[in-house]
């Protein structure tokens, strides 16, 4: 199947999975339970994973996912040649609070790279998608990310982990920030928070996230201008468009200046020079 029909696919799929999403929130028919104890899932989520799977493999039967419920091995990553990688429900809290920064995100990887990405906002209204090397697209228009050149006009977009004990060291990082930049927000979805870099509404995000939480957003973010990268190296054996470490994505004029700025935050509070 070629990578436009892969594409048109994965969004018809995005499309199927968003409206289930807001069938389930409008009938309020749906538990929540917390996995490791402190990440919050709904049953919503398997549903939506379940539903996105069967329709994968009714028209790509056997190839491999990656995706935050059903199939969450990591394993995969080193052999990332031909993978889906999938987030049902991007924003789980928002989803379950009522707030509508809830995405799905679907993309595609073959040789180590994300050739397709979509992300999917059913209570936005919008529809993020993009092709390697064709550009990305907002509702079927073409999107652009910012141009800043200013790091202290910038709007940039960050989040933070579950795990409350892996927060303290973050927040020098946000310090450093708030006291350089225009401002910070925090929506509770990496994949939209890409997607508004795409279409610069933010001028940057920086986060530790899993790799489906960021895979489509990352591409859609470089189709459309942003620049994208990480604050350290990627360990080897790992696609950089699968590791979701210290990821960093910004208007390309600011990129190199914020990322020494959160660098610097990171050697202030660990002593080495080195985030987590």
């Amino acid at each position: 199947m070629r990578p436009q029909q892969r594409l048109e696919l994965a969004e018809a799929i995005a499309r199927e999975a968003g409206e289930r999403i807001a069938d389930a929130r409008r009938e309020h028919t749906f538990s929540h339970h917390f996995k490791r104890g402190q990440e919050l899932v709904t049953d919503v989520d398997v549903a939506v994973d379940t539903l996105i799977s069967e329709r994968l493999d009714a028209r790509l039967p056997g190839e491999s996912r990656l995706s935050e419920e059903l199939a969450p091995e990591r394993d995969v990553l080193a052999e990332a040649d031909a993978l889906w990688v999938v987030d049902p429900i991007d924003g789980t809290v928002n989803f379950a609070h009522g707030l509508r920064h809830v995405a799905v995100s679907i993309a595609w990887v073959s040789e180590g790279k994300v050739r397709l990405g979509v992300v999917h906002a059913p209570f936005l209204g919008e529809t993020f998608t993009a092709l390697h090397g064709q550009g990305a697209w907002c509702n079927g228009k073409p999107i652009h990310a910012s141009r800043a050149t200013d790091l202290e006009r910038c709007l940039v977009g960050t989040g933070f982990p579950y795990r409350r004990d892996s927060r303290p060291p973050l927040i020098r990082r946000l310090m450093a920030v708030l006291d350089r930049c225009q401002d910070v927000r925090r929506n509770g979805s990496a994949a939209l928070d890409l997607c508004d870099v795409a279409c610069g509404r933010l001028d940057a995000y920086y986060e530790s996230v899993s790799p489906w939480d960021f895979a489509a957003g990352w591409l859609i973010a470089r189709e459309a201008g942003a620049r994208t990268g990480h604050l350290y190296p990627c360990p080897e054996g790992i696609p950089e468009d699968l590791y979701g470490e210290n990821l960093l994505v910004a208007s390309p004029e600011v990129h190199a200046e914020l990322a020494e700025l959160l660098r610097a935050a990171d050697a202030n509070a660990f002593g080495n020079g080195r985030g987590s």
